[in-house]
């Protein structure tokens, strides 16, 4: 895999890991300056790449395709683009070097029904002009705290467009902008090796504190909030009531997360110290861990992180196919993988981050390695590594713009688990209403005497 290394000079500002225990610099005015000039205004290569394949980034998504209307499943708005070439495990090493050793690694896994069918690459990602300005006043202001285990002087957009270390990168995806607040409905399922699974529906409610336009750092750090996550289960019935409270804070050295969890049968709220890190995914069947959730969250204190450049990869974008009520839940899960037929891959570049497990700290993964799209700071794949240095899980997320926020986000979150040869399959809402963007959340809804009139409900 070639990755590709470019001087600050030129504007990417890379450099190999600084010492992840130090507090980190902020970068100059002249280098800011550069932000939706030479970069886009969140720090990407604004330019196409060398053979047109990776076209100019043009402002992305700016309105809303014919036909849509707010709550609706969000219309394609590319329907008539076609499948340029696909990559089947007959062909698969004429492009490796677009592919991340997990990519490769599902080929050969699969070799009779796993593909890609890749299409143009358009970069639709865009975000509200407020954010942009944000985004360019926290990159010469914002810091990571001692250890990159917080953050400060950082409010709406991400805060390091030009990051020189792995953290920096890993916290503007931690920070990405998703709105201010949103209600979903959909859920998650965990096909056998046959095929058959079962559905787990939930309502999610996300209030971002962090994401709300005129929030300054000083507010912030006042509550050390970034967001506060609520989770009810739906369905199945056995598992209908139970609930989970998340307050993520800002600064993680002075009040580390806060959880809770509600159980039906006991009928009680109690704290949640341990949901973090590699504890087991809720109601996952063991093939995710907590850290994995939103392709990773929580506190970056296990691992050195190394920012070891760009490259540029076949990811999935724009995957409206996979997003649409048109199709069935049973129409996306199938033995093995997801169905092929539904996702749209594109070339884009991406930061590679490494993540490497520290001497005597315990985590299940030893080492992961994260894609980082460099439109959006979503991380769009994620190979990850045993303590035996052996590939052992391949996450994949699938992003769409939600348009009407805008916003680019996943619609679905893939995590392969290669020695089980199964998956799971998180965020399916084809047969639910859409996200809400537009709610109003209240503080007085993400307490932990709100959770259990929630479970009881």
């Amino acid at each position: 895999m070639k990755i590709h290394m470019k001087k600050k000079s030129l504007l990417l500002a890379i450099s190999v890991a600084l010492a992840s225990n130090s507090v980190l610099a902020k970068i100059s005015t002249s280098d800011a300056e550069t932000l939706g000039k030479e970069l886009t205004p969140m720090g990407a290569v604004q330019a196409a790449n060398k053979d047109g394949s990776i076209p100019e980034w043009t402002g992305g998504i700016t309105s809303a395709p014919a036909g849509y209307n707010v709550g609706d499943h969000h219309v394609d708005p590319y329907p008539n683009d076609k499948i340029e070439y696909t990559i089947t495990a007959s062909n698969v090493a004429e492009y490796k070097e677009l592919l991340t050793p997990g990519q490769i690694k599902l080929f050969e896994t699969y070799p009779d029904t796993y593909k890609m069918d890749v299409y143009q690459t358009r970069r639709s990602a865009s975000y509200p002009a407020h954010v942009y300005d944000a985004v360019k006043v926290n990159s010469t202001r914002a810091e990571l705290i001692e250890g990159g285990n917080g953050i400060k002087n950082t409010a709406v957009g991400i805060p390091f467009p030009i990051p020189e270390t792995g953290l920096e990168a890993i916290w503007n995806h931690i920070l990405r902008y998703r709105g201010e607040g949103m209600v979903r409905q959909g859920g998650q399922a965990a096909p056998t090796a046959s095929g058959n699974y079962t559905y787990i529906g939930f309502i999610d409610q996300l209030m971002i504190p962090y994401g709300i336009e005129g929030t300054t750092p000083s507010e912030l750090e006042k509550t050390n909030i970034l967001f506060k996550f609520k989770q009810k289960v739906t369905e199945p019935a056995r598992l209908a009531g139970t609930a989970l409270l998340v307050h993520e804070t800002m600064d993680q050295i002075k009040t580390p997360r806060q959880a809770w969890t509600y159980n039906t049968g006991q009928r009680r709220v109690r704290r949640a110290p341990n949901v973090a890190y590699d504890a087991p995914g809720s109601a996952a069947d063991g093939l995710r861990l907590t850290d994995d959730f939103d392709m990773y969250n929580g506190a970056p204190n296990r691992y050195n992180w190394t920012l070891k450049g760009k490259q540029e990869l076949l990811i999935p974008y724009n995957d409206y196919r996979l997003h649409s009520n048109n199709i069935k839940y049973s129409d996306i899960l199938k033995p093995g993988h997801i169905n092929p037929d539904l996702v749209r891959y594109e070339k884009h570049r991406v930061w590679v981050v490494e993540a490497n497990l520290k001497d005597n700290t315990r985590h299940t993964y030893k080492k992961r390695v994260f894609f980082i799209d460099e439109d959006s700071w979503q991380v769009a794949v994620a190979d990850i590594y045993d303590n035996r240095d052996e590939l052992y899980r391949v996450a994949v997320a699938h992003g769409v713009n939600y348009y009407e926020v805008p916003t680019q986000w996943s619609t679905l979150e893939v995590y392969h688990d290669l020695q089980s040869r199964r998956y799971i399959a998180m965020g399916l809402d084809n047969e639910e209403k859409m996200y809400d963007f537009s709610v109003k959340l209240k503080q007085k809804s993400f307490t932990p005497s709100a959770l259990r009139r929630e479970g009881r409900r």
